[in-house]
């Protein structure tokens, strides 16, 4: 079968997230398949920008093929984005010409705004190819209920006509949130085309001994906390808004008789401002530390006792949530402590920890002191619980299969050569 997998924020390991579509397509192109990857030459998700020259360029990775189209940078969420969304778009319609003898026999749209779907399914016509919208948040919602944009605002109309227009047309619905579906179908999605495909990780990652040492601060501070008999409560990923670190610091203030130190690893905007709450705090039990490279992230996680993740109050998780992090932290086989109020918890479905109401520091406070009540084996009995739910529902061999089905397609079925 031939793919046309179309994000306009696609990565690779090499230039960082996101990494969905790329471990998606490698399984496919693993299973016999041909994937073709559209994706813009710059996007503000990404660690570095590929090597483009060029309306497009072609670069071939782990069997993908990747189309690299020409847009222009920018910086934020302001009209600089919104021109490079509008030029992606636009050279989409072009793209017929550079696809040169590969005729797809799927169209995957899967940019996360809805415009792409106007030029997907004007390929999959031409092709007379299977149209799959491929969910990743819910927009414009998400810009309404997180930004407080107006419904009204001539940008969220124009993503409203998107999300209809692809809700309608798109043969098959595969989303990473699992309660999705009702709002889809209020915005003209036939029930029946709907398919949860969550968010993966590659268990080989977690299984192999990569040989990275951990940057010298880290391996220096990591076994001294050990050898001091602190119980080591980690966080590693973004510091921004919707992380609510603000809250894990005020729950660490609670704690300061207990003996518990946080190693809090990434950056991120907000990360001046909780570094500065917690020197007001006089909380010297909390370490922040430089982000790592993804190859080191197993063995600093290693090292902690039990993982944090936390989220704000907000009415748009009620469809659910679908966060790589807590992937990370239940491949670690550590017990994670989660502040949520989404559709779904997936440490309460795999028993791997405690769940706690979120933006509430007494209720996660009193977390810390559950799970630090514990006994050890019970606690390493919730990390192996986690850790062999993601190898059963998470690892991406699985999911590509999962994916698969969605579109229509059997293991049995004839592939492409």
């Amino acid at each position: 079968m031939n793919i046309l997998y179309i994000n306009h924020y696609a990565g690779t390991p090499q230039l960082g997230m996101e990494y969905r579509p790329y471990y998606m397509a490698r399984e496919w192109v693993r299973m016999g398949h041909q994937v073709t990857m559209v994706a813009a030459s710059f996007a503000h998700t990404r660690s570095r920008q590929p090597d483009c020259a060029g309306k497009v360029t072609e670069q071939w990775l782990d069997g993908i093929r990747y189309l690299w189209l020409d847009t222009p940078r920018y910086q934020g969420n302001g009209v600089g984005r919104v021109l490079n969304i509008f030029r992606f778009v636009g050279r989409l319609f072009g793209l017929r010409r550079h696809l040169g003898s590969f005729k797809p026999d799927v169209v995957i749209a899967s940019s996360t705004y809805p415009l792409d779907g106007y030029p997907a399914r004007w390929l999959a016509r031409k092709y007379g190819a299977r149209l799959v919208f491929e969910l990743h948040d819910l927009w414009p919602l998400s810009p309404m209920e997180l930004g407080g944009m107006s419904a009204r605002h001539p940008f969220i109309m124009l993503l409203q006509a998107g999300e209809n227009h692809i809700c309608r047309h798109a043969d098959t619905v595969v989303s990473m949130l699992p309660r999705a579906s009702d709002h889809l179908q209020q915005h003209g999605m036939p029930a029946d085309r709907f398919h949860y495909v969550p968010n993966g990780i590659v268990v080989a990652d977690w299984q192999e001994d990569l040989g990275d040492s951990l940057p010298e601060h880290m391996a220096s501070l990591l076994p001294e906390l050990r050898r001091q008999g602190r119980f080591v409560i980690g966080y590693a990923g973004a510091m921004g808004v919707a992380n609510a670190m603000e809250v894990l610091l005020h729950a660490a203030a609670q704690v300061k008789d207990l003996p518990v130190s946080f190693v809090l690893i990434g950056h991120g905007p907000e990360k001046p401002a909780l570094q500065r709450l917690a020197h007001a705090l006089e909380l010297a039990h909390v370490h922040f530390l430089d982000a790592i490279p993804k190859t080191q992230v197993p063995s600093a996680l290693a090292w902690m006792d039990g993982l944090y993740i936390g989220w704000q109050r907000q009415p748009i998780y009620r469809f659910g949530i679908n966060p790589n992090k807590l992937m990370d932290y239940m491949m670690a086989g550590k017990p994670v402590l989660h502040a949520v109020e989404a559709g779904n918890d997936a440490v309460q479905d795999a028993a791997c920890g405690l769940s706690v109401p979120p933006e509430d520091p007494a209720a996660l406070a009193d977390g810390i002191r559950r799970m630090l009540a514990l006994p050890e084996s019970e606690r390493d009995a919730m990390g192996a619980r986690g850790r062999e739910f993601v190898m059963q529902n998470h690892d991406y061999p699985v999911l590509a299969r999962r994916f698969l089905r969605a579109m229509g397609h059997t293991d049995d079925e004839q592939r492409e050569p």
